[in-house]
């Protein structure tokens, strides 16, 4: 596995998020097929944000090895933490209305969970945490972003590469992993597996 490239492997992105394959595109890796995995994203009893993020990455990346041995799988989770709280996707406006409720005003943590599983089962696992603080939300922007729609199948009911950037007072870390793959980590797990296109880091 010293040259993925070299050898042909394909590259599958375990996931339907377009976001995904448009950050993939930025550091010039476009995969060979993209095959969404399903897997429970049920938090386990007191596992914390950080386990949660690593399971479900490799869970993903294992469901999708099962069908393509043969593949590299890239496989990522995103998960929205205040405290040890988690907050998935939300289910309708009246749940997406109590997270941003939650949010306003207050720090939170984005846990990017990256797994790069290859075909001999090495396999890079990570988890990314970037710190994200929104200002005090009025009842009118809570409407206002409930209203676009922008919430729904968002971790955490927003996504910050849309209307909700603007409820970014500050952010310390990663800002894709916040979008959804946290770039530098997933061009260095590509380059130790011998998958990095010609001048990634």
């Amino acid at each position: 596995m010293s040259d993925v490239q070299n050898a042909h492997i394909p590259l599958i992105l375990a996931s339907a998020s377009p976001r995904r394959v448009e950050l993939l595109a930025q550091i010039g890796v476009t995969p060979t097929l993209i095959i969404p995995a399903h897997v429970d994203e049920t938090p386990l009893k007191d596992e914390s944000p950080r386990e949660a993020a690593k399971r479900l990455a490799h869970l993903k990346a294992l469901e999708i090895q099962k069908s393509h041995p043969q593949a590299c799988i890239l496989a990522a989770d995103t998960v929205v933490a205040v405290g040890q709280r988690i907050l998935g996707k939300a289910d309708d406006e009246a749940h997406a209305r109590r997270y941003l409720e939650l949010l306003s005003g207050r720090s939170h943590r984005v846990i990017g969970g990256l797994s790069l599983l290859a075909p001999n089962g090495r396999e890079v696992l990570k988890a990314v945490t970037t710190m994200v603080t929104f200002k005090r939300l009025s009842p009118a922007e809570i409407e206002g972003y409930i209203a676009s729609g922008e919430w729904r199948d968002k971790a955490g009911a927003y996504a910050i590469q849309g209307r909700a950037g603007a409820f970014v007072k500050s952010l310390n870390g990663s800002y894709s992993n916040v979008v959804g793959l946290p770039l530098f980590e997933t061009a260095g797990a590509l380059k130790g597996l011998g998958f990095a296109p010609s001048g990634l880091i």
